[in-house]
């Protein structure tokens, strides 16, 4: 099928069950980079990443490169990464800082608000170029940040970024909760890997509750056959010498996958609007019991408590979170301070950049541990990331089969409960609720009314008819 009407792509989604094509048909694909990924807000970064003016780093948002960039004034802005006179990237850096952006090809010079400023011989052309706005770098329309997370939007129009993330806003707050200094920051480099799959597997793994048992048996039974952790936990601090170990660490995550089904079914599961959602922990009870005779927990308790009061400390400190959706395009740890956008590249190609946090104000040895768990679980050499790999790309060749029509979904079908507001939560704790969930999304992205409209950025005071507005 090379076109879908709304009414075809409604059908693709059922109660209980969606068909293959949302995973495997390229047209599909090339509507969801118009539909979902042209409208939503996504997950760019954090604005510790560009902290002084200047800054910058490159991504992605659909197929559309641009830049996020602090500008001169201290303003945030994302701009489109394509030259206005023949249409070279203009930055090819990952990123940087800088007081202008020079295209490769022809000089054109661009300053960090997206104004072009200076063309090599221009008294060739009829007029003046630099200053005009039609031969500004685009911009993104509409760029807002939470609690220093940035994100930005293709769509001109649309709810507020408060209004997309919902309840799970509340996940953002609790990461950033966690700093001594109420700050924190990205540190540490990145890790970023590839996968050959759909970019749906990712979000819908990173919150599924069944397959740990499965997918990591290898590293389970492996870790079990190790001696016992001296103590501590990558989530509070250290062990008693201090930072924790990485072997220490390496073992009592493997071990924490095999929990038996009984921790998983106690698990919360939550859904919210817009495809987002959360889980519970699954690691054991007794962190905080371990932590309170670490010394690096002690003072990294004592420095919270001291800004925020003993009674609050213990409030932040009890709240228990393992994996948040931000659909479409980010999942993250708020309690093991890990951060994943997930940037789709083809029907069957997914590319994920992870980054890791320092709470400020913390000791040192916590963020030791956090860069631990983050090679433990999102590095590239990882016995955990590898085996989802694997799945991910067995998913995707069984998916890509045209005899089997369904993918079924209905694990705790009709147990959902309503939770705090704007929430529901998973009869069990195993329950794909949270898959459904973001296909409900889906189907509603992909079929509102103004679905066919064309998202467009668009340069300040631009006009309406600019060659520049590319649709995606």
């Amino acid at each position: 099928m090379n076109s879908y009407t709304n009414e075809q792509i409604a059908d693709l989604v059922r109660p209980d069950r969606v068909h293959h094509a949302v995973y495997s048909d390229p047209a599909l694909f090339a509507l969801e980079m118009k539909r979902i990924f042209g409208r939503a807000w996504l997950a760019l970064g954090h604005e510790s990443q560009i902290a002084t003016p200047g800054a910058f780093f490159t991504t992605h948002m659909a197929a559309e490169p641009v830049i996020v960039v602090r500008d001169l004034e201290g303003e945030i802005r994302v701009l489109v990464n394509r030259c206005t006179h023949r249409g070279p990237l203009v930055c090819h850096e990952a990123r940087g800082e800088t007081r202008q952006f020079v295209c490769p090809y022809h000089g054109w010079t661009f300053d960090p608000t997206g104004q072009l400023r200076f063309v090599p011989m221009e008294s060739s052309y009829a007029s003046s170029l630099c200053g005009r706005e039609d031969l500004a770098l685009a911009h993104v329309p509409r760029v807002a940040s939470y609690r220093g997370f940035i994100f930005a939007s293709l769509a001109a129009e649309g709810e507020s970024l408060v209004d997309f993330l919902g309840p799970v806003a509340s996940s953002y707050d609790d990461i950033v909760d966690r700093a001594p200094a109420g700050e924190v920051e990205v540190a540490g480099g990145m890790f970023r890997h590839a996968y050959n799959g759909n970019w749906k597997l990712v979000l819908e793994n990173h919150i599924d509750t069944v397959h740990p048992a499965f997918v990591h048996q290898s590293s389970v039974h492996a870790a079990r056959e190790q001696p016992d952790a001296e103590s501590g936990d990558a989530s509070t601090g250290g062990s008693r010498a201090g930072a924790t170990s990485f072997a220490d660490i390496q073992i009592r995550q493997m071990r924490q996958n095999g929990a038996p089904p009984a921790v998983w079914e106690r698990l919360g599961i939550f859904a919210g609007p817009n495809g987002h959602g959360y889980m519970g922990d699954y690691h054991s009870d007794d962190r905080l019991v371990v932590a309170m005779a670490n010394p690096v927990f002690a003072e990294y308790r004592a420095a919270l408590s001291a800004r925020v009061g003993a009674e609050r400390a213990t409030q932040i400190l009890s709240t228990h979170r393992f994996n948040t959706i931000v659909y479409p395009n980010c999942s993250f740890m708020s309690q093991f301070r890990q951060y994943r956008i997930v940037q789709p590249i083809a029907v069957d190609r997914t590319i994920v950049n992870t980054f890791s946090f320092r709470l400020k104000g913390a000791p040192e040895a916590m963020f030791r541990d956090t860069v631990a768990f983050a090679n433990i679980v999102n590095g590239t050499a990882s016995e955990v990331l590898t085996d989802d790999l694997e799945v991910y790309e067995r998913a995707q060749q069984g998916l890509s089969s045209g005899l089997v029509d369904w993918v079924y979904l209905g694990r705790g079908l009709g147990g959902d409960v309503p939770d705090s507001p704007g929430l529901r939560r998973g009869g069990m704790g195993t329950s794909e609720l949270p898959m459904r969930n973001q296909f409900e999304a889906w189907s509603r992205y992909m079929t509102a009314e103004d679905a066919t409209a064309t998202n467009r950025a668009t340069p300040r005071m631009a006009p309406s008819a600019s060659t520049l507005n590319k649709p995606l």
